[in-house]
């Protein structure tokens, strides 16, 4: 009897080291790294293709993007809000916050840029210059909040250096970000909108009525950078060399966007 239960006890404790030996390898792995990312809502399409790209190649990191208006995204940040990397829609954001001492020094690049269009339901023809928004016929325009909105703040540059901000203004509805724009366009709630290249690209249901000339605003780029108060800076940083490299440029310029790099 004393040797079949010290026989029963052997193969109980050979099983429970055979099973230590299955399970050691999945307990012994590290933690998935988490890297939360605010970005422009702009960005949306090309970062959702980058996002999996960088994951399958890096399956131990875990990216979350947060896309919003820039300026809201960086009010977060100056909250607290616990962000890896921030990549607005124009240097303004990325300023007030590398003002504040929030960035984490020498990670700010600029990624890409995009041109600033205006835009009409796709079968509209009263429309064809950004001129035609002061007339009288024309009676709402979708633009983004310029306190808050990138695109709201070079519509409103284009505008003024056309002269014609004003009575454009009136006719404003004011949108929370360029993609809440380009839906009322879309939806024919508006006669016009103003929004990147890009968000134009995106839809079928509008078209290009007009692309702002160059020098009539700022140049729309889009820097990246670490925030300071990451808990992963070396995987950040990873990340934001990848969105400098060609494989993730490759993705951006087929939504329309250009390289902003040297």
């Amino acid at each position: 009897m004393f040797w079949r239960v010290s026989q029963n006890v052997a193969v109980f404790s050979l099983a429970l080291c055979l099973a230590g030996l299955v399970l050691a390898p999945a307990s012994a792995r590290p933690a998935p790294i988490e890297l939360t990312v605010s970005a422009a809502i702009s960005l949306k399409s090309a970062l959702d293709d980058i996002k999996r790209l960088y994951t399958k190649q890096n399956p131990e990191v875990r990216l979350v993007i947060n896309y919003g208006a820039s300026g809201t995204l960086q009010l977060q940040i100056e909250q607290g809000a616990p962000v890896d990397l921030f990549m607005p829609a124009a240097p303004k954001p990325m300023d007030a916050l590398e003002s504040k001492g929030l960035l984490l020094e020498g990670t700010r690049k600029d990624v890409v840029g995009n041109e600033v269009v205006l835009i009409v339901p796709r079968n509209s023809s009263a429309i064809s210059s950004f001129r035609d928004l002061a007339n009288p016929n024309v009676k709402q325009i979708a633009l983004g909040l310029p306190a808050s909105v990138p695109a709201g703040q070079y519509a409103k540059e284009v505008l003024t250096n056309l002269g014609i901000y004003d009575a454009v203004a009136s006719k404003a509805i004011w949108a929370k970000d360029v993609r809440q724009v380009l839906t009322y366009v879309e939806t024919g709630n508006v006669d016009a909108g103003i929004v990147y290249l890009t968000d134009a690209f995106s839809s079928s249901q509008v078209k290009v009525a007009a692309q702002a000339p160059e020098t009539s605003h700022a140049p729309v780029i889009y820097p990246v950078a670490v925030i300071k108060g990451s808990k992963n800076p070396a995987a950040a940083k990873q990340f934001a060399a990848f969105l400098l490299g060609s494989e993730a440029g490759a993705v951006f310029r087929s939504y329309g966007f250009h390289l902003a790099g040297p």
